[in-house]
């Protein structure tokens, strides 16, 4: 039986994934809201791993070899198989001419790829950047997790979280901005290191510290006003200023929105996040990300046959390319993935008569990035 705080993380992964559907289909070109999603899903990701990592450290019968097996083999189930069909289709109809690049795409390359090119090309690949992230994130992590002095994990997420925020003052100082600013590694893990920052934190504390008590509500109001009614700024230091407040102010009203639901919310808002259509979308948000962009080439190339504009962004490509999507995710997700996912309890975290003393909810690493940006509209016609 599920229980609330799944349910609830369910939740948060259908909201990112709206925000990513909303544009890439709806929104003018530009929009930043599918890249506020992407943020989302990162926190998320960077939170389950090493909530999971942690629980399997604090067992009585802990062991580092078995724990990271266990990962390794558990993402494997969950991403490859999908991303794969995905990439192979791909190259069988080499939609929108992607077949040169599917060598980068599928050693899990493509943030460096795209910023080596700096274009999004091809566009209809353009979405597997974050994925990329996430999966050399992976190839870290659990060591650290794992093997790094217990007592030093709290102080190298926020060493990790530092790293980045450096990162993104560095590039002010680099004159035009190009997409590696966005997808090398460094630029994420803001992100994902404040959702390992949050389950390392709460492994040891149950309440939140006053100062983010204070300041979450300041931060989200300003990120907000960014967003919605700030004018567009007039000089490049400007934008850069823009930019950078726009990647760090909702770091921490979303890690703290990731960590009341991994509590359980109560009252309202917890029967809010738990309705039944935006858990079923959470469930699917993996094939939801994976699928979208393949469905939009797809319904662009058949607009002759389409009443509806599915050529630009609107109503019209949302309602199509996000029914599409929608079917096509959920269609994987009943007949392929979750057949694939139930193969995890093969692979557990501690040996046979383990007992965990931590986090007793179960594995939830289904939380999926999307692509940062609206796709541009002169690669989608």
């Amino acid at each position: 039986m599920r229980d609330a705080r799944e349910n609830q993380l369910d939740a948060l992964r259908a909201i990112a994934v709206s925000f990513v559907l909303y544009a890439h289909f709806y929104a003018a070109q530009g929009s930043n809201w599918g890249h506020f999603g992407v943020r989302l899903f990162f926190i998320l990701s960077g939170f389950l791993i090493t909530r999971l990592l942690l629980d399997a450290r604090d067992t009585a019968r802990f062991r580092p070899a078995t724990a990271l097996k266990a990962f390794y083999a558990r993402r494997a189930l969950r991403i490859f198989p999908l991303y794969f069909a995905v990439i192979g289709f791909v190259w069988l109809v080499d939609l929108e001419q992607a077949r040169g690049s599917l060598a980068w795409h599928a050693l899990y390359l493509s943030n460096f790829w795209f910023a080596q090119r700096d274009a999004w090309e091809p566009w209809v690949l353009s979405h597997t950047w974050s994925l990329s992230i996430e999966e050399q994130f992976y190839l870290v992590w659990p060591l650290v997790v794992l093997f790094a002095p217990r007592r030093s994990i709290l102080a190298i997420c926020v060493g990790v979280i530092a790293l980045s925020l450096a990162y993104r003052f560095y590039w002010p100082f680099t004159a035009t901005p190009s997409l590696a600013r966005d997808l090398l590694p460094p630029a994420s893990m803001d992100a994902l290191g404040s959702g390992a920052l949050l389950a390392a934190y709460r492994s040891e504390n149950q309440g939140w510290p006053r100062w983010a008590r204070l300041t979450w509500m300041p931060a989200a109001g300003a990120f907000l006003f960014l967003q919605w009614f700030a004018p567009s700024p007039a000089t490049p230091t400007q934008e850069w200023a823009r930019w950078i407040a726009l990647e760090i102010l909702p770091l921490l009203p979303l890690a703290m929105l990731v960590g009341n639901c991994s509590t359980g919310l109560a009252g309202w808002a917890g029967r809010l996040a738990e309705l039944p259509p935006l858990t079923a979308l959470g469930r699917i948000s993996y094939g939801v990300y994976l699928l979208h962009p393949i469905a939009l080439s797809l319904a662009v190339k058949a607009q002759f046959w389409i009443p509806l504009n599915v050529s630009s962004q609107g109503a019209g490509r949302l309602l199509v390319a996000g029914s599409a999507t929608l079917v096509a995710a959920s269609l994987s997700w009943l007949f392929f993935e979750k057949r694939l996912n139930a193969l995890k309890r093969r692979f557990p975290y501690v040996d046979a008569g383990g007992r965990r003393t931590t986090w007793p909810a179960g594995d939830r690493l289904s939380a999926r990035p999307d692509q940062p940006e609206a796709l541009p509209a002169s690669e989608i016609r």
